[in-house]
């Protein structure tokens, strides 16, 4: 019951924390800001409208926010949150899962492709680009995650007989991988400062220009999608910070669990309100360094190990 409320919490929840990071950019700019449920009007809004189609596209660009869509929730029904078993779970899960996050990022960028739009094209070429880079420190952590536990499975590294967190015995190497992670967590959803999701110059966007064509109902599926995916990679660096174990009780977890939560994207926004985003240029060597640092604690896992 537990894991089925904690879905619950992820899929109903997710749009309000994108609220937390609104609310701290406005008060670095003095300002009073939008409410937080900003993202549930946000949708309501977009899901009465009519979705507007090309003539230049076909029925890839009407899958393209169907498959991001389903893709992020499908890794939520994998995920333990605050320590609470996931609802599926197989060994080598995680693998498949980063792949199928991979897989509707594919399939945004071919529907960006299929409009035929050169700026579209533009975005979508740095979306590939820089995730790939990117997939370098993702897999460089689940290296050293199946060094530490010998699985490659989400519940074993978050509630199994030794989960993975800073006040574990390898607490001092997961530092590297915290900062890595969030690193990865602002690429992965193009925040500030790879991305500006808030940005409407179309030389200067990345992903917010692949989604140029879209609108109501699908625009609606592939924010959604996005809230969903930034909601798993701050869980992600939510257990690495604090381990939920069962004597806690899953109310005091799943209140803890939220309170780091809100942490997290009010993190996200302190970076987004004190930083500027980098010149295209700088990208690559910011999301480099992320690998660099976990490739670094991969290296140190063998003393540690040993």
């Amino acid at each position: 019951m537990e894991s089925f409320i904690s879905l619950a919490i992820a899929l109903l929840a997710a749009p309000l924390f994108p609220g937390i990071i609104l609310k701290v950019k406005a008060f670095f700019a003095g300002k009073q800001g939008p409410p937080l449920l900003i993202k549930y009007y946000t949708l309501f809004k977009l899901l009465k409208k009519g979705s507007v189609y090309s003539n230049s596209t076909s029925f890839v660009f009407t899958l393209g926010p169907v498959i991001s869509f389903a893709s992020a929730v499908i890794v939520l029904f994998f995920f333990p949150f605050a320590g609470n078993a996931p609802i599926f779970s197989f060994h080598s899960d995680v693998i498949i899962l980063f792949y199928i996050m991979g897989l509707g990022r594919f399939f945004t960028v071919i529907a960006a492709l299929d409009t035929a739009s050169p700026f579209e094209g533009m975005g979508a070429a740095r979306e590939v680009f820089f995730s790939t880079i990117a997939e370098l420190a993702i897999f460089t952590v689940l290296i050293l995650f199946y060094r530490l536990t010998g699985s490659l499975s989400f519940s074993e590294y978050f509630i199994g007989e030794t989960p993975i967190s800073l006040v574990g015995v390898s607490g001092a190497l997961i530092v590297f991988v915290v900062v890595s992670m969030f690193m990865v967590l602002l690429t992965e959803n193009s925040r500030v400062p790879v991305d500006d999701p808030a940005t409407h110059l179309e030389l200067t966007m990345i992903h917010e220009v692949m989604i140029l064509d879209h609108s109501g109902p699908d625009l609606a599926m592939i924010e959604l999608g996005a809230f969903y995916k930034l909601y798993f990679y701050a869980a992600f660096v939510t257990h690495l910070i604090f381990p939920f174990v069962p004597a806690n009780g899953p109310v005091m977890n799943t209140v803890i669990f939220l309170a780091i939560m809100a942490a997290v994207y009010a993190t996200i926004g302190i970076v987004e309100s004190i930083m500027a985003r980098f010149k295209m240029n700088l990208v690559p060597k910011f999301i480099f360094t992320s690998f660099a640092l976990v490739f670094f604690a991969a290296i140190l896992t063998i003393g540690v190990i040993q």
